[in-house]
């Protein structure tokens, strides 16, 4: 008999930073990955040359969310992991509504995760014990609160919650798991004096780059007893 066919790992915002290093990171493994992007970065192009499969998404509707689920379930009948790493870091700020930024913050953070978790719940089961994977990015923010970004704060420590309600859903077929980063890599913008206020926040002094990242999700992936449990990548932030 021939062999099966790997299952993909599906990367929701996979065009930008952390959710793209992840999709190449895949890829050169020979690992199949679907790559869900709502902005058209040149970036994507590269992943499709790269052999991902790329499906543009709006996850700012839940209609937008069930299409991209619908496109998933249509281009494969199994998946062996997915990553929910699509985010927005929005501050509460004059002109724009309260409402509409918590809504915000809920519906990327909470909404999608929610609804792609239950609808491709069958493309993770079924292919025995621990053989499939959720895993969540929250942040470290879940525990400290924030209080320039207490929309941000609150719809993150909502998907973190659900780590441990999906984990003992889903138990012993699909572990799920988060991680909550800080200061992972800047933006290209940061000036030094950013860079620096920002690194001293921290005790380990260092923006770590998306290896750190990546490391940590290859031991999830491979583990076949950790799950429910959420994993700092901060530094010792918190402790500072």
């Amino acid at each position: 008999m021939g062999k099966a066919p790997q299952r993909p790992i599906l990367i929701t915002g996979g065009g930008r930073r952390i959710g793209l290093a992840l999709a190449h990171h895949f890829l050169n493994q020979r690992q199949p990955v679907i790559v869900s992007y709502r902005n058209d970065y040149p970036s994507i192009e590269g992943l499709r040359e790269a052999g991902a499969l790329c499906i543009q998404a709006d996850f700012a509707t839940d209609a937008g969310i069930a299409e991209f689920a619908e496109k998933v379930k249509s281009a494969t009948g199994g998946l062996r992991a997915i990553i929910h790493n699509a985010s927005a870091w929005l501050p509460e700020k004059p002109g724009t509504p309260l409402g509409e930024t918590l809504s915000s913050m809920l519906q990327i953070h909470v909404h999608a995760p929610y609804l792609l978790n239950h609808a491709l719940e069958a493309l993770l089961r079924g292919h025995g014990h621990a053989a499939g994977d959720i895993i969540h990015f929250t942040d470290y923010v879940v525990e400290r609160g924030s209080d320039k970004h207490i929309a941000y704060a609150a719809s993150k420590a909502a998907l973190d919650n659900m780590t441990r309600s999906f984990a003992r859903k889903l138990a012993p077929e699909v572990k799920v798991n988060a991680i909550a980063p800080s200061l992972i890599l800047f933006n290209e913008g940061d000036d030094a004096e950013y860079r620096q206020k920002a690194l001293n926040k921290s005790l380990m002094k260092i923006a770590p780059g998306e290896k750190e990242v990546i490391d940590l999700i290859d031991y999830l992936l491979t583990s076949c007893y950790v799950t429910g449990r959420s994993f700092g990548v901060d530094g010792g932030r918190p402790l500072n």
